[in-house]
């Protein structure tokens, strides 16, 4: 059985909306910790500094080679087997970490309407938020982008409204003061880079579907130059809206506020809707990571790299639901855990496996007969700048990780060797 082409333009922006942000739900501690002026100036600058070159890295790769796995087939074509299993198990044990956030995020923000819910509800509320986002995978990528258009509309809607009545109600600059309390402007920029650009990954994510979407060698650029624009409004208008209107004390501001934000400045209506919209995008995360990092494992078994059971394709779905299943059921089971320490994990792994991505593609601008439907323009100096740039703000941010989440990255990375090792050994036939 092969895979559908399903995925049409919209659907695939919406998926690399989700995997990419979701909105600006959880952004909030940023102003917090670097002050009101410099958060919003780290929103402004990483876009640019660091959305825009990955974008154009992996549009053209996208053209060049729209296949099932994305990165992972690029990575091989550049660098073999080795590295391209690299860089497909790093971000699949990293999604173990990143996706099991989103059903207790799920479960969290209902708390705004129902503090009292025992632990047993938690629990059943999660596990019901799995099985249905889960069984939508199975079903199909078409209704599964068709849900992501629908999320993806429902999780921005308050936003803009927050923004609307937050201008609407402005008394002040919102960039005033520009730091915390003892940061400087240098130091803030180089620390907050480091943490902003976390909120503005995963532009390559959304490749491991190229081989379900239509005419994935131009839908994926489109997708990625649609969707570009409007996560960086979506993060930094409402900061900025909220912030003019004064209604708040900015040092105040921590992760999952945003609902009690927009209840402070335009009424309990509007903490309501955004507290909608933040349930709404963690189900969105969930939905669309899930199908995305569950193409991971299809596409490394399709290789020969892992337990070929996992390239299994449903008959009638066509669909990969045995790796599907599996993702889903070991997300479940981090989800137990609390992984806010772990969370460097995400750190590391996505850094490295994003390094290797832009050599690959460097490297796979001298190969001759290459065929490319779209290139980013300029020769050698604009592919330099459009590498070097993201992997230059990849290193600064595993070089301020810390001695401690350093190691765990590390020891989480070499994970990778050994388990390539063990799918490569040879077999012993038994057979007389």
């Amino acid at each position: 059985m092969t895979l559908k082409r399903e995925l049409g333009l919209l659907p695939l922006a919406a998926i690399v909306f989700f995997n990419v942000s979701g909105g600006p739900y959880g952004i909030e501690d940023v102003v917090s910790s670097f002050g009101p002026g410099l958060a919003l100036l780290l929103l402004v600058l990483t876009p640019v500094l660091w959305s825009l070159p990955v974008s154009l890295a992996m549009a053209e790769m996208a053209a060049a080679m729209p296949d099932e796995g994305g990165y992972v087939t690029w990575v091989r074509r550049a660098f073999g087997p080795f590295w391209g299993f690299q860089v497909g198990w790093w971000s699949w044990i990293d999604s173990f970490v990143d996706v099991a956030v989103y059903p207790a995020l799920f479960v969290e923000y209902l708390k705004f309407w129902y503090p009292g819910m025992a632990p047993l509800e938690r629990w059943l509320l999660a596990v019901l938020f799995i099985v249905v986002l889960t069984t939508l995978n199975v079903v199909g990528v078409r209704p599964t982008g068709r849900a992501a258009v629908a999320l993806s509309i429902l999780a921005l809607l308050p936003v803009a409204a927050l923004v609307v009545v937050g201008l609407a109600t402005a008394v002040q600059a919102p960039w005033r003061p520009l730091v915390a309390e003892g940061r400087t402007v240098g130091a803030g920029l180089g620390v907050g880079l480091a943490v902003v650009m976390w909120n503005y990954s995963g532009w390559d994510t959304p490749s491991t579907c190229l081989g379900e979407a239509k005419a994935p060698e131009h839908a994926f650029r489109r997708a990625l130059f649609l969707a570009l624009p409007v996560i960086a409004a979506a993060y930094l208008l409402p900061v900025g809206a909220v912030l003019a209107t004064g209604a708040t004390e900015w040092t105040t501001w921590e992760t999952g506020a945003l609902p009690a934000l927009a209840r402070a400045v335009g009424g309990a209506w509007l903490g309501h809707a955004v507290a909608v919209g933040a349930v709404v995008s963690a189900a969105g995360l969930f939905l669309t990571l899930l199908l995305t990092n569950s193409r991971l494992p299809y596409v490394l078994a399709r290789d020969g790299l892992m337990p070929a059971g996992l390239a299994a394709v449903h008959p009638r779905f066509g669909t990969p639901w045995v790796a599907v299943l599996l993702s889903a059921g070991l997300y479940a089971a981090f989800a137990v855990f609390s992984f806010k320490e772990l969370i460097v994990l995400n750190v590391w792994l996505y850094s490295l496996s994003l390094l290797v991505e832009l050599g690959a593609f460097v490297r796979l601008r001298g190969e001759p007969g290459m065929a490319r439907p779209w290139r980013v323009p300029g020769g050698l100096g604009s592919t330099l700048v459009v590498a070097g740039v993201p992997a230059a703000l990849s290193l600064l941010a595993m070089a301020t990780a810390g001695w401690l989440n350093t190691l765990a990255g590390l020891t989480a990375a070499l994970t990778g060797p050994v388990v390539y090792a063990a799918m490569r050994a040879p077999r012993r036939d038994c057979r007389r």
